[in-house]
């Protein structure tokens, strides 16, 4: 099952994204070849029209091949030197510059690529939207703790109490409530509460107090002095109200997933955190069993990063085609083809070693941790 989930998670993704690339390659006017999920060899495939779908070896990626992607005739002797006539080698198989993507705009070529990064973030957004309608899991601002000597504690707070709105504002979840005690720089705060279903009123004064943030750092912000119960429950809104909550949980997950890649550079957060194939497997067999919800969640937090990560102006990635496009736009040439092979095994090299340090962090988190 833990296969089987981690299957069902990346083969989701990885036909979310290819399929971004392969609608706008064909609302270009571009031919696709193929359009495989996975790479390396083929297990099977069929061909429909003009482009065989096929599904590979390895599950890990996979990729949409375009008519002339290069420029480069397939099968050129000049190319390849070790193409002759004693080789047999098949004729050369003429660019069709109408239908070839090397010979689009580059402003077209850049839609292609950003396609696919494009279609997991829509694709992200629309599930966050479809799980606030149908029953998004989220945590009471119900009190577990309020820590004596501190505001709340001070100020009548008890374990149990509900927390229904701070100056009037409506609190839907713990993560409202610790928000808007957060933006409380200055001034007594009023909170509405329910305590054994009778509503009461408490005004306290938060206390600007240390505590540390989701990548380990120590920051000061106003503080109440109270924890959550951890009470979670399925709550499902309008449409509208749908609409504003999952764009909001959108642009907070990408914020973060952007915030984290910064802070991996800084040091802050140690490379020992890098997870890879192993942690998505662990977290979609976590989240599967804990129910439907979560996994639709992990889905969507999974497809953010991975448009994020395409993003990257690292040659082989998305971010890196793009990056080379846009100096094209500046210069308007091609940047040499000597210059962007050079920069592709650069950037192979990298990713072979970001997965190297995945695995590795992988195998140490889940067969070498104690306990």
């Amino acid at each position: 099952m833990i296969v089987l989930n981690f299957i069902i998670v990346l083969g989701i993704l990885i036909f979310v994204h290819e399929l971004g690339h392969f609608l706008v390659a064909k609302l270009m006017g571009v031919k696709v070849e193929k359009f495989s999920l996975g790479f390396g060899p083929k297990l099977f495939g069929r061909t429909v029209g003009e482009t065989e779908y096929l599904v590979s070896a390895f599950p890990l990626g996979g990729y949409v091949k375009m008519h002339g992607e290069t420029g480069i005739i397939e099968g050129d002797s000049s190319v390849n030197s070790n193409n002759s006539a004693e080789n047999d080698v098949a004729p050369p198989e003429p660019i069709d510059e109408s239908r070839s993507f090397f010979h689009k705009t580059v402003w077209a070529r850049m839609a292609i690529v950003l396609a696919g990064p494009a279609f997991n973030m829509l694709f992200a957004w629309l599930l966050l939207i479809t799980l606030f309608m149908v029953g998004m899991p989220i945590m009471k601002a119900t009190i577990g703790e309020a820590f004596a000597d501190k505001p709340a504690a001070m100020a009548g707070i008890q374990k149990g109490d509900l927390i229904t709105a701070v100056d009037g504002h409506q609190v839907r979840q713990w993560e409202d409530f610790s928000s808007y005690i957060a933006a409380a720089t200055s001034g007594e705060v009023t909170l509405s509460i329910m305590r054994e279903n009778q509503p009461l009123t408490v005004t306290l004064q938060p206390q600007v107090g240390e505590t540390q943030n989701l990548f380990g750092e120590t920051i000061k912000k106003p503080l109440v002095g109270v924890a959550p119960a951890y009470d979670f429950t399925d709550q499902s809104f309008g449409l509208f109200d749908a609409i504003g909550m999952g764009s909001a949980k959108a642009v907070e997950v990408t914020k973060l997933t952007a915030l984290s890649i910064v802070k991996l550079f800084q040091g802050v957060v140690p490379l020992k955190t890098v997870g890879g194939p192993l942690m998505i497997a662990d977290m979609a067999d976590k989240a599967a069993k804990t129910g439907g919800s979560t996994f639709v969640m992990l889905l969507a937090v999974v497809s953010i990063n991975l448009g994020i990560l395409n993003l990257l102006p690292i040659p082989v990635l998305d971010g890196g085609h793009l990056f080379f496009y846009l100096i094209e736009a500046v210069i308007r040439r091609p940047v040499p083809i000597k210059i962007r092979e050079y920069a592709q095994q650069a950037g192979m090299l990298l990713l072979l070693c970001l997965m190297v340090l995945a695995f590795y962090n992988d195998i140490v988190r889940y067969f070498f941790s104690a306990g």
